[in-house]
């Protein structure tokens, strides 16, 4: 702004609101003041606003001033962009799209133009602004230029985002959760022989399921490994001390969906294996194994559960709703194969680790997983 020069800028009362607020009580002083003495105050007022970013230009869109906001929110100096056109701080897109054109004529016929969009700093870096463009004019309403007062909210920008993923997601997982419970009830209902046996079956599962989410939850959802379900489906058939079941990998992560779907497969087939099979008598033992092993340029996970030591083996007339569910569940990640041989039931899944370990939106727009460290060789492998 030129000394000796007076202007008036159009706008809504709000625009500056946090501004006026600050200096209200010394602006009605300056009615008595000297037009130099206010010039100089208004000039202090600009420069300390350093959290908007305060741009005058002319007619063609030239910078005339730079206050000490917009050197901290753009990043260029004052001598660097003095004479230079504003529009190095809009995108291609928009510049493209005639937008600094629009936010002109905006000012020019309502008084002011609106601003919420991505900006260019100096570095390149983008950032969300909220502000507006107004008309500058003379006392005679001569228009000698324009001025772009702006904000960066890109933090709010970005809260906003997660804050409709995390909707998003929770609606989805929220409707997962209630076809899970309406197949368990469904279908257990269908398999069982009485009123009781489906109550306990029902209670079984969805107590399985609820485990899983516990277990996700310790861990922001972002996943858990293999060990840790393996061990909850221990712990919860009290057998984490017995050494009958027994199992070994290496450290591999899961993300929600794989974590749930493991953590229903695994209990289906220990209920089974209680019930029918070598967890039916003190002698049997269950061995669950997995490795990781590289085949085309690809990681993969094999797994196997295997019986030892229980009854002699059958394969069933019909498939049950436990048979349907660790078939169907795991299939979804990769090739699944059920072998009912003699010495005991013997389940293997061969699949990319990458569905494994796929997390969800949160993970992906939201905060990364922390770093997983590896476990020492003594924790790797270890009986359950």
């Amino acid at each position: 702004m030129c000394p000796g020069v007076r202007y008036k800028i159009r706008m809504r009362a709000s625009s500056l609101a946090a501004l006026q607020d600050q200096a209200h009580h010394i602006i009605m002083k300056l009615f008595s003041t000297s037009s130099r003495s206010r010039e100089r105050f208004l000039e202090a007022i600009l420069q300390s606003a350093i959290e908007y970013a305060i741009i005058s230009m002319d007619l063609d869109g030239l910078v005339t001033n730079w206050n000490e906001g917009a050197r901290r929110i753009l990043g260029w100096e004052e001598a660097e962009i003095i004479g230079k056109s504003a529009a190095v701080i809009f995108t291609q897109e928009d510049l493209q799209a005639g937008i600094v054109h629009r936010e002109m004529a905006a000012a020019l016929a309502q008084g002011h133009g609106n601003d919420e969009r991505w900006h260019v700093r100096k570095d390149g870096s983008r950032f969300w602004a909220s502000g507006q463009m107004m008309a500058l004019t003379s006392d005679d309403d001569e228009v000698e230029g324009f001025v772009k007062i702006l904000r960066d909210h890109t933090e709010q920008r970005k809260n906003e985002e997660r804050q409709h993923v995390l909707m998003h997601e929770l609606s989805h997982r929220m409707k997962n959760t209630l076809t899970v419970v309406q197949a368990i009830t469904s279908q257990s209902f269908r398999n069982a022989n009485s009123l009781e046996e489906a109550e306990q079956a029902i209670s079984a599962r969805i107590n399985a399921y609820a485990k899983a989410h516990d277990i996700l939850l310790q861990e922001n959802w972002l996943g858990t490994t293999m060990a840790t379900i393996v061990e909850a489906t221990a712990v919860n058939l009290g057998l984490e001390t017995s050494g009958r079941i027994r199992a070994s990998g290496p450290v591999v992560e899961l993300g929600p969906q794989a974590a749930l779907c493991f953590s229903l497969v695994l209990h289906e087939l220990a209920i089974n294996a209680h019930k029918y099979g070598a967890l039916s008598v003190d002698t049997g033992t269950v061995k669950i194994e997995w490795s990781v092993r590289h085949a085309a340029g690809d990681e993969r996970l094999s797994f196997i559960w295997q019986e030892v030591g229980g009854p002699a083996v059958e394969t069933p007339n019909k498939k049950g709703f436990g048979t349907r569910l660790v078939s169907s569940s795991l299939s979804a990640f990769g090739e699944v194969s059920l072998d009912y041989v003699p010495t005991g039931l013997i389940l293997r899944l061969d699949a990319p680790l990458q569905k494994l370990r796929y997390k969800n939106l949160i993970v992906e727009l939201g905060t990364s997983s922390p770093e997983q460290k590896p476990l020492p060789e003594s924790k790797r492998r270890h009986p359950i």
